[in-house]
């Protein structure tokens, strides 16, 4: 119960993060927010502290949930004070936005995400879109290599004891759908391919939204700040879970081999 509380806790404080530390946040804008803190913090609490899982995969396979949280924490925290040191700049966010800027100038070559990035985003001052753009960027490409050095040098995620499929699987029913080997190479492709086109078809449906629908105020920084947060995410977060279930369908393909090899003996 304590680190299911513990999460919430961490949750709710990721959820208000820029709430907490923006200027001139309005009444109306901290009351909504508490409400999905609250929200959010209540579902993290129920989710963790129940024996059995519901909704949250990997749930007992660390470090993949906690990649994933640091990660998005990580992004939306430096983002909150970048668009903080715009209006009360200090050494700290000057040296940050120095840092985001020579990043992002780095990343902002044609075709690139953060070029379609920073022309889905024509309200927002362009140095700031490319420093925000370049730090979230950077955060999500050393989340992935992370996540895959845990996966191919600590033999995540056996290292510490056996992979229980359906607590840290609870969405997927290995008995529907023909062979589960199967099933699980097939979505660790989609999941790797949607990962790697996401980061383009976002600016691009935010394009397509500012023309023919009802756009983002970008203009407002937690607005700026979430948007950002989410396109360099959620397609790290997808790659993430594509290269795990190719994990766990190369454990299950090794021991059908073991399986194999033992009976085959035996018979001999």
């Amino acid at each position: 119960m304590v680190a299911a509380l513990a999460r919430a806790f961490l949750v709710a404080l990721l959820v208000a993060t820029p709430a907490l530390l923006l200027p001139h946040t309005r009444i109306e804008t901290t009351q909504v927010i508490a409400l999905v803190a609250l929200i959010a913090a209540i579902l993290t609490f129920v989710e963790y502290v129940s024996d059995s899982p519901s909704l949250i995969e990997f749930r007992a396979a660390p470090p993949f949930n906690r990649t994933r949280f640091f990660s998005v924490a990580a992004t939306v925290f430096l983002l909150t004070l970048v668009c903080r040191g715009e209006v009360h700049a200090t050494a700290l966010t000057d040296t940050l936005t120095r840092t985001g800027m020579a990043i992002g100038v780095a990343m902002d070559f044609p075709f690139s995400p953060v070029r379609l990035m920073l022309l889905a985003t024509d309200p927002v001052p362009e140095p700031l879109a490319r420093t925000l753009a370049g730090i979230a960027y950077l955060i999500s490409l050393v989340t992935l290599l992370f996540f895959v050095v845990v996966v191919r040098l600590l033999d995540w995620p056996i290292r510490h004891g056996a992979f229980h499929f359906w607590i840290n699987l609870p969405l997927y029913d290995p008995t529907a759908g023909g062979d589960i080997l199967r099933r699980l190479k097939r979505d660790s492709h989609v999941n790797v391919a949607l990962g790697f086109l996401l980061p383009f078809l976002i600016p691009a449906a935010l394009k397509v939204a500012s023309v023919y629908g009802s756009p983002l105020s970008l203009t407002d920084p937690q607005t700026l700040i979430w948007t950002m947060s989410i396109w360099a995410f959620l397609p790290a977060s997808l790659i993430m879970r594509g290269v795990a279930l190719m994990r766990i369908a190369d454990l299950i393909q090794e021991k059908r081999r073991r399986a194999y090899a033992q009976a085959d003996l035996q018979t001999a």
